[in-house]
């Protein structure tokens, strides 16, 4: 007869005596159970001691977080919470620095317990903190596990950031800004910055104020990937959290300066001046200082040449690119882009005579070479002319194509781009469309503005980053211009698409449907640089793309003679059982989730998988990702199938509900799912991918008696039921099928006979 579910069997251990070996109830009080566990050692004052675990990050044990033991779990009898929080607290303020150091290094481990740092907070141990830190006499490994405890305890969000002085962030800063600092040290500085920037308004105004940008590019020089994944992490705090009346005054002062050494190359334009981006900040009667400020971190940028650093000294550095630092590159990848949304947005005023005159510009470049004749009234007649041969779709007022958002002013900005640093491509362009007369020419103007609004959408301009992703492009590292760069490459390889689909203006959508396709087919690909960007959309011509999507369409053909459908309809039922029985089998090798949590701190795992006779699931948590199999002893918590309500996915999952951060993570939500089972208990998994995510999903509803809803079975249940077709349909031609099927051969005298499989 099974143990009652509300007993647990546990070890409990305290220092100097032999284990107790309890069955826990977890219906009694647990200052009922620590009295016994007291009792058992003849300890006294139970009430100032509690349990913990033994193993692990070893968290105190509460009425909240006691469903969590399991059978099987070693707990250990400490000091109460409140009692180890007042005696840490006051021997960090003793005068013995071994005492000093040891109280530290112990509240710096202690602090990742919410539990304690309630309790400790409570004591005013932040202020206590910030104090040794402020006084500036600590060093080493005790400054380190200083700041190490800070984090910890301001990373539960029990206090406000805002409440943090001036003189800490000073503090903090310079240790930032110090040429030669502790590794430990710097890397806790600068994740105590990240979280003042990403937690409080107020002080992301001070942390600006105090931290120099050429310092944290500094740091990206390192061989150390830990600090320059916290310098990136840094910068992209400062780019995100910038308040909306002055992140676009930092955006502008980092665009004109990124590209000042580049501006020399462009010829002043004919008419009036005018700008290729947006370059004239609002203008002040009185300078604000934090403006200045972020001028200075703008030119500080350019003259570092941040994109550079990156990308010879971390991607391509020597080391392998791990998870976060890959999330960080992307995170910067997305802000980079998202300062042309501004650009996207703007919608191009066609009583602006600057504005016009950049089209005029594009004009006389195509038409008129570098010798504009002075008489620019005579040709005015000319101008509907030669603007229905750039392909602006309005000929007249050619202002009114760019009045659409998105892409705004940015198709236009792009145009100018290209004319003005790839004249020759951009000529011969448009002369060799304007000059046929066959209609196949391609309209340069509208094709523009499309292919800009296209890669808005491929690459999310103005969408906030996802906590969860990694896909960043190295490519787009490699060039200081890198976004203008693209779009002249792609609107090359859109012309060259047009030529081979000997295309006509009926034809643009599919152009541009076949150009898309090539794009993302391409980008998928992660190419390192420009140049191989080219070469592999060289690769991708039109005929290829033809070739792909027939070789697809081959592989999920979907023939629709009545004898086709209903052959289809007999095989399905046993492909459907065939892949009911892979994901079972799949559920039964097992797989591990990761468990959401902190970041900065170290991860867990969960590894989950069925009984081999489909009635039960073993489940249970590793510190490390196992690197095969987890045998079923290893395994000590298990749900027994029957007892499953139902499965959820998605915002629907409990552990989603509760991770209100996590509400904008589309990466998480989408492989997340959670087991609800009696009594109204349910075990929550991240999948470590789409694919796993599918599995399980699958697995679990065909345990229930459920569809199988995943994309993935979709996609095998097309696959399998084609390759199964064209096996039955395979063409029998020179082979003869007999009338009447051949004779059953006759018994062999006697069974004496084995057959040796070796």
């Amino acid at each position: 007869m099974p143990p009652p579910s509300d007993i647990v069997k546990v070890a409990i251990e305290w220092p100097g005596a032999n284990a107790q070996l309890m069955e826990i109830d977890q219906k009694k009080p647990l200052s009922s159970i620590i009295r016994e566990v007291c009792d058992g050692w003849s300890l006294s004052g139970s009430e100032q001691f509690a349990l913990r675990y033994a193993d692990g990050p070893q968290l105190y044990i509460t009425e909240q977080s006691r469903s969590e033991i399991k059978n099987g779990t070693i707990l250990r009898l400490a000091i109460s919470p409140a009692r180890a929080a007042r005696q840490l607290l006051d021997r960090i303020q003793s005068h013995g620095i071994d005492a000093r150091l040891e109280a530290l290094k112990e509240l710096a481990k202690l602090s990742a317990d919410s539990t304690f740092a309630t309790e400790f907070i409570s004591m005013e141990g932040i202020g206590t903190l910030a104090r040794l830190v402020e006084s500036g006499t600590h060093f080493g490994e005790m400054l380190a596990f200083t700041l190490t405890a800070f984090l910890e305890l301001m990373d539960h969000g029990i206090v406000s950031w805002d409440l943090i002085s001036l003189s800490f962030i000073k503090q903090i800063a310079s240790y930032v800004n110090q040429p030669m600092v502790d590794v430990s040290i710097l890397q806790r500085s600068l994740a105590i910055l990240e979280s003042m920037v990403l937690n409080s308004h107020s002080l992301y105004h001070r942390v600006a104020q105090e931290i120099t940008v050429g310092q944290l590019i500094g740091h990206l020089q390192v061989s150390n990937q830990e600090i320059q994944t916290y310098a990136i992490a840094l910068i992209n705090a400062l780019f995100l959290k910038a308040p909306e009346d002055r992140r676009q005054v930092y955006c502008t002062m980092l665009c004109l300066v990124m590209c000042a050494y580049k501006c020399a190359l462009f010829v002043s334009i004919a008419v009036t001046p005018a700008p290729l981006l947006p370059t004239h900040p609002p203008k002040e009667e009185h300078t604000n200082p934090l403006d200045q400020r972020l001028t200075e971190m703008a030119s500080t940028l350019a003259q570092k040449h941040l994109r550079s650093i990156i990308l010879n000294h971390v991607i391509r550095g020597n080391r392998p690119i791990k998870a976060e630092m890959a999330h960080q590159l992307y995170v910067l990848q997305v802000l980079t882009f998202n300062l042309l949304e501004e650009r996207m947005m703007t919608k191009m005023d066609p009583s602006d005579q600057a504005q016009r005159d950049i089209i005029f510009e594009l004009r006389r470049i195509a038409f008129d070479g570098e010798n504009d004749p002075s008489g620019t009234e005579k040709r005015k007649a000319m101008y509907t002319k030669d603007y229905k041969m750039l392909g602006f779709t309005n000929h007249v007022n050619p202002a009114m194509d760019f009045t659409q958002t998105p892409p705004g002013m940015l198709a236009l900005d792009n145009m100018l781009y290209l004319a003005k640093l790839h004249q020759d491509t951009y000529i011969r362009i448009v002369l060799e469309n304007s000059s046929r007369e066959d209609k196949h020419e391609c309209p340069f103007g509208r094709c523009a503005i499309e292919l800009t609004r296209m890669l808005c959408e491929i690459l999310q301009v103005g969408e906030l980053p996802n906590e969860g992703c990694n896909d960043y492009h190295p490519m787009f590292f490699t060039h200081d211009r890198a976004w203008e760069e693209f779009f002249c490459v792609c609107i090359q390889l859109l012309n060259k698409t047009w030529k081979e689909m000997r295309a006509t203006a009926e034809d643009f959508n599919k152009v541009m449907q076949v150009v898309r396709e090539q794009i993302t087919r391409t980008l998928a690909m992660k190419p390192s640089s420009l140049d191989q960007l080219k070469g592999k959309l060289r690769g991708l011509s039109y005929s290829e793309i033809l070739r792909l999507r027939q070789s697809e369409r081959m592989s999920q053909d979907d023939f629709q003679s009545p004898p086709i459908i209903e052959l289809r309809e007999r095989i399905q039922p046993e492909i459907l059982e065939l892949i009911k029985q892979q994901r079972l089998n799949r559920l039964c090798e097992g797989s591990c989730f990761r468990k959401l949590g902190n970041r900065r701190r170290q991860e867990k795992f969960l590894f989950c998988r069925l009984s081999l006779n489909h009635k039960v699931l073993h489940y249970g948590d590793l510190d490390e990702s196992p690197q095969g199999e987890v045998p079923f002893e290893l395994l000590t918590d298990k749900i027994p199938v029957s007892d499953i309500k139902s499965v959820v996915t998605g915002k629907d999952c409990p552990h989603m509900k509760e991770k209100s951060a996590l509400k904008q993570n589309k990466e998480v939500l989408e492989q997340a799912f959670s087991i609800l089972y009696d009594p109204d208990e349910n075990l929550n998994f991240v999948a470590p991918n789409k694919y796993e995510y599918c599995i399980w999903t699958d697995g679990l509803c065909a345990l229930l008696g459920r569809e199988m809803g995943s994309d993935l079975t979709r996609s095998d249940l097309d696959t399998l039921i084609s390759m199964e077709m064209k096996l039955r349909l395979l063409d029998l031609e020179n082979i003869t099928i007999p009338e009447a099927p051949p004779p059953v051969p006759k018994e062999p005298s006697t069974y004496n006979f084995t057959y040796n499989y070796g």
